[in-house]
Parts: C-alpha cells; structure tokens; sequence
C-alpha cells in the first residue's frame, strides 16, 4: 500500500492551482469570444448533459447561472435521447456538455440530438481533439493535462473554474472576474490544509452524509462520490434542506456527517441544521471559518462563488488518506476504469 502522497491521485489533484492558471491564460480569449456570443444569443433556457463528476460540476453550474445570470438551468436526462430517442423542444437552448475524455456515447448523441433541435450547444471538454469537441458550437477546454488516476480531480476542478470563467465573462461582472484571479493563489493554500481529523473521524464508519446547499450542494455530490470510489464508503449527499424531508430521520448519535457550507445566503440555514444534528449526538466536521471544535480549515474570506472549489481541493488530500487508511488504494477502485462510455 502506496504512503499518501505516492498516488496518482495526490499527484494530480496537487496541480490543480497550476491547471486553473494555465487554463485563465490559455482560454481568455475563447472565453470571451463565447461570452459575446452567448450575449448576442440571449438563450431562454441552459439544459447542461453529463454523468459523474462531471454532473455534479453541472450542478455548481446551475447554481451560478442562475444566481449571476437569472437563465434558468436544468439538467438533461442523457437516456431520453442515446436510448428513448425523443426529441426534445430546444430551439433558443443553450446546451452545455461536460466531459473529461470528450467520447461517450450518450453524451455525443445527446449532443447531436439537441444541435438537430436548433439549440447552440457548448462543450467544457478536456480532450481538445475528442468527438465531442468537434461536434459541439462553442468548446471550452479544461486544460486539465493528462488525467490518470480513475478518480477525477484536477479534470473536476478544472471543470468549476471553467464553467466561473465562462459565467464571469458572459455576466460581465467585474467582481467574479476579479475572483477568478485569485485562484490559483489560494487553492494552492487550500491544498495546505490540514484535514486529518477527517481520516480520523471516517475511518471506522460505513456510512455517513456529505451536506452542501446552493453553490455548495455540486461540490458535496462530488465528495460523496470520491468517498465512494476511493474509500469504499456509503456516502450520500443532500442539501441542507432536501436532508429535511425524510433521510434526516436516521441520524442520530454517533452518525457522521460531512457539511461543506459557504458564507451566503444559505449559511444561517445550513448552521442550524449542524446545530440540530449536533443536538442528536451526530458525529459532525464542518468545512467552514468558524474554528469551533470539529471544524475543517478553509480559506478564510473566500467569495461564495469559489469557497466550494476552495473546500474540494482540501478535501481530495483528505480523501487520498483516508482511502489508504481504510486499506484502499485510491487510483484502483474496484469494478472501475478512467473511461466510463455508456449507451
């Protein structure tokens, strides 16, 4: 068994800050020509295709268009078009894949089926030469480099950072374009942190909850997804206010929960619901800047626009450990390969 920073996966979520300087630089240009033409297109509606990380890195997509931009935003079910076949009403769309290797099936007929439909389709995509970057209108690549480890870090963050720059720039908003800057400083300070009472508190269970809310509730699906790959744990994720509506029932003393909160307008109701769990007896690590007693180091200060991002690149060091002691080797997951091509 691999020490912690001997895997692919430590090697690879660690450039990171290197990924999203380089990926600023390289597409400033192609970034801004799609903002004015995403401008002049003026869609009604965004419906974004992926599966996995990259989902969940549509997730944080819905909930930054439509908080910055006030376009509504909603995922496509990719069978309805790569099995059912039918077609969907998605003149004046703007459809937006999300794909690290750029090749699978589902994703490519949707594509297709939505370009028939009279949509303007975009693809975040880090394989430049993949066939979803010669199909799509408008490509955006992720600057990721070569990704090896079967776990997507750098490629997912690299995914984050460039659905902000796109939306930065199509809002012309001068106050994320300037957060934009700061990031490759500060996730690097992120990759600093120390999240080990994490491995401590999570090495022993077999399930636990991953909680986000808004900006935050992307960013959770994909820990739980990563402790689930890595860790061999069953872990689900939920918002802060879906956690209400039943699953919150079978928390109770003991039961470890992750929450991964940003300061805005969702951090009053994620506090309280930490308080209420606490007050259950439940084993609770927050990701937050309140430096109470099982908190999680984060970038203090941080636009709630970047804190999940920020709180994402902590927790993969985190994650790489605790997969190595639980007796998992990250970078070879059981039942999985880096290329997942479904019909």
């Amino acid at each position: 068994m691999p020490q912690p920073e001997q895997t692919r996966m430590f090697a690879e979520a660690a450039e990171a800050a290197q990924v999203v300087s380089r990926q600023l630089t390289a597409n400033a240009a192609r970034v801004q020509e799609a903002a004015e033409r995403l401008r002049a297109f003026s869609p009604r509606a965004v419906v974004t295709c992926a599966r996995g990380s990259s989902d969940h890195a549509a997730t944080y997509a819905k909930y930054l268009i439509e908080t910055q931009l006030g376009v509504l935003t909603a995922s496509a079910a990719p069978s309805v078009g790569s099995v059912y076949r039918r077609p969907q009403q998605l003149s004046d769309v703007l459809y937006i894949a999300i794909s690290q290797s750029g090749k699978s099936p589902d994703l490519l007929a949707n594509v297709e089926h939505a370009k028939a439909a009279g949509a303007l389709t975009l693809a975040f995509v880090n394989v430049e030469d993949s066939p979803l970057a010669e199909m799509a209108d408008l490509v955006i690549p992720l600057q990721a480099g070569q990704e090896l480890s079967v776990a997507a870090t750098k490629s997912y963050i690299g995914s984050l950072t460039a659905i902000l720059h796109l939306v930065a720039q199509w809002a012309d908003n001068s106050r994320l374009k300037a957060v934009l800057n700061t990031l490759p400083d500060a996730l690097a300070q992120a990759w600093t942190f120390d999240w080990s009472a994490a491995v401590e508190a999570f090495k022993p269970v077999n399930n636990l909850f991953v909680i986000g809310r808004g900006l935050g509730f992307g960013i959770a699906q994909e820990a739980a997804l990563k402790l689930k790959e890595t860790c061999g744990l069953h872990a689900e994720a939920f918002s802060a206010a879906e956690v209400k509506h039943g699953p919150m029932a079978i928390v109770g003393r003991d039961f470890p929960v992750l929450v991964i909160s940003q300061q805005d307008e969702t951090q009053a109701g994620t506090d309280e619901l930490v308080s209420e769990f606490r007050q259950r007896g439940a084993r609770v690590l927050v990701a937050d800047e309140s430096e109470q007693t099982d908190s999680l180091p984060v970038v203090r200060g941080a636009h709630p626009v970047v804190a999940p991002i920020l709180a994402i690149q902590s927790f993969y060091r985190m994650a790489n450990a605790l997969s190595i002691a639980r007796g998992y080797h990250p970078d070879e997951p059981p039942h999985l390969n880096k290329v997942t091509e479904t019909v």
